[in-house]
């Protein structure tokens, strides 16, 4: 069979090529339930059938919402796109209120959902939706419509000829997916992207995994309706990669330990938490075991991509067999590739990482380019610590004048759905991609990015200030979770910190400082002196115009459920903002 051009290629081109026992296995009630490829695809075709029983033409658009991965998204994904029907995946997060948004504007004919929470939550807003007719859940319970229904339907049809007319017709340019942008600002915006935008990544993507052999195993559990993860599974299934999904992101420990997963995606802030954990450990061990811990990491902390000295190499191995190989074990034992994108991730952490022998491969992309622009890579000196990495097959990239990446390639959207005058505020006439990121190419080929042009600001002195790149470096810091730097037209920047409230409630009770809840911590003077001492010692890092010379903590974590962060984490600027402005008015009373 020819390389997959369409989305539904994929489990076919499986199938065809390197058949699977497991390909897809989800976790319910304590056991694994595991999906053939053989399984994967007659599912599929019996979920096209289906709805085409259920009256879904080509171009009508179904929505998928699942609060964890599961086997039933994939089904869902590729029977809907067979049939001819445009996906449409939503972040179960997302509000009531963006969800008759993006209802109504992509005129959605019927949602699959998760669970019982979700179901009732699309019941509430379908009265306002009066293109949606239907709602089918996964999870069983009575009284609740089920997708197995459509699934039955599917088994008894009799329009097999009509589901491969209709899947011959669908060309590899034609829209298969509209994502929703969870976006930092404003409402969501519907990417189009067409069967080859993601197929056509998959496959330029696929020389920067580790050779995939008869022991391949992912575990998935970053969101599949973020176009990273999707995309992902795409590209283990054309190398016949058996799909782990994790039962929540409460279970990844454990699920890491059980599945042994050779590859897996995250995310920076999910790495972070790791290695939070692992320097928790370390610091609770006494005597040598200690002392060897801290040695090991100071050694990692210095590490080159290039090697050193041959001392530094022996003292390395060491470590690696002494400390690195217990990470190796806590993440499964035979990770041979995490793949970090969606944000920055901090250099130090992918040093630590990869001195201790686990490879951490940062990537860079956008739901608009499909995802991936570029990523890291072991083979053929493809790494560059503070990069990420070298621009994919057939993708081209160039640094305008002002700083900001340009993306060119098969990848690139369509554009935004019914909104021309956005898809041409960021493709110029000639094609090239605006993708509001400022970056630069280290030695003429690793691509590096330095911020988000829209978020760099001014301070009342005329001095640049890079926000997103000073956040990555202050939240190496173990007391600090997320920080915001501000301070347009102001004298001085200024940060809102929320701290690490577990990894500061242990530091408070090692002190001895007698705190009932996290308000109660942020208002102590010695937490607020302790916090502090760790700002000015970043400080040290940044010119005397971006030093941070005032900060006020918040009470609570920031998430992504109060509005302040992204599916992905990300931060919402103005939204932040807006909920601290009494702070900010603290740190600026004068208002400059």
């Amino acid at each position: 069979m020819d390389m997959p051009t369409r989305l539904f290629d994929f489990p076919r081109f499986q199938l065809a090529n390197k058949p699977l026992k497991v390909s897809l296995a989800t976790k319910q009630g304590g056991k694994w339930n595991t999906f053939s490829s053989q399984e994967y695809v007659d599912l599929s075709d019996n979920l096209s059938l289906g709805l085409i029983e259920k009256g879904i033409l080509p171009d009508d658009k179904v929505v998928i919402i699942s609060t964890n991965n599961r086997h039933e998204w994939n089904i869902c994904d590729i029977g809907i796109l067979q049939c001819g029907g445009i996906d449409v995946p939503v972040y179960p997060t997302a509000s009531e209120d963006d969800y008759e948004y993006i209802f109504n504007e992509a005129e959605v004919k019927m949602a699959f959902v998760s669970d019982r929470e979700l179901y009732e939550k699309v019941k509430r807003v379908q009265p306002k939706v009066p293109t949606l007719k239907e709602v089918f859940m996964f999870d069983e319970e009575d009284g609740i419509p089920n997708w197995n229904e459509v699934l039955a339907l599917g088994e008894k049809s009799d329009k097999r000829d009509e589901l491969q007319k209709r899947m011959d017709a669908i060309d590899a340019h034609d829209l298969a997916t509209l994502i929703y942008t969870s976006g930092t600002t404003g409402r969501p915006k519907g990417v189009m992207l067409s069967h080859n935008n993601i197929a056509s990544n998959a496959l330029d993507c696929a020389d920067r995994l580790p050779d995939p052999t008869d022991e391949s195993v992912a575990l998935s559990f970053l969101p599949l309706c973020h176009v990273y993860e999707r995309m992902l599974v795409y590209l283990y299934c054309l190398n016949s990669v058996s799909i782990y999904y994790a039962e929540s992101m409460e279970t990844i420990g454990d699920n890491l330990r059980e599945v042994r997963p050779t590859i897996f995606s995250a995310v920076p802030r999910l790495l972070e938490k790791v290695f939070a954990k692992i320097m928790d450990k370390g610091a609770a061990l006494s005597g040598v075991k200690k002392g060897l811990f801290f040695w090991a990491v100071g050694l990692a902390e210095e590490y080159d991509i290039h090697g050193k000295s041959a001392f530094y190499n022996f003292k390395l191995g060491i470590a690696r067999k002494l400390i690195f190989s217990k990470w190796k074990e806590a993440l499964g034992g035979r990770t041979q590739a995490i793949a970090s994108g969606a944000a920055g991730l901090n250099p130090r952490l992918a040093r630590i990482f990869l001195a201790g022998g686990i490879n951490v491969q940062e990537g860079y992309g956008l739901t608009e380019t499909s995802p991936v622009v570029a990523v890291n890579c072991p083979k053929n000196d493809g790494t560059r610590i503070g990069t990420v990495g070298r621009v994919i097959s057939n993708v081209r990239v160039k640094i305008a004048e002002d700083g900001e990446i340009l993306v060119k390639g098969p990848n690139l959207m369509m554009g935004y759905y019914k909104q021309p005058e956005l898809t041409s505020a960021v493709i110029d006439e000639d094609g090239w991609f605006h993708t509001g990121d400022i970056g630069e190419f280290v030695e003429g080929q690793y691509l590096k990015i330095t911020d988000r042009k829209k978020e760099m600001f001014k301070t009342s002195g005329g001095k640049y200030i890079a926000p997103q790149l000073m956040e990555n470096i202050f939240k190496e810091s173990r007391f600090i979770e997320q920080i915001l730097v501000i301070g347009e037209g102001k004298k001085h920047p200024a940060a809102l910190v929320q701290p690490d409230f577990e990894f500061l409630r242990s530091w408070c009770e090692r002190k001895e400082i007698s705190v009932d809840s996290n308000l109660k911590m942020i208002e102590n003077e010695t937490v607020i002196s302790r916090v502090k001492q760790e700002i000015d010692h970043y400080n040290e890092r940044f010119g005397n115009w971006e030093k941070i010379k005032k900060i006020e903590l918040t009470p609570e974590p920031w998430s992504i459920e109060d509005g302040l962060l992204t599916p992905t984490l990300k931060l919402k600027r103005k939204n932040i903002e807006k909920k601290y402005q009494d702070l900010i008015e603290r740190i600026y009373p004068e208002g400059f």
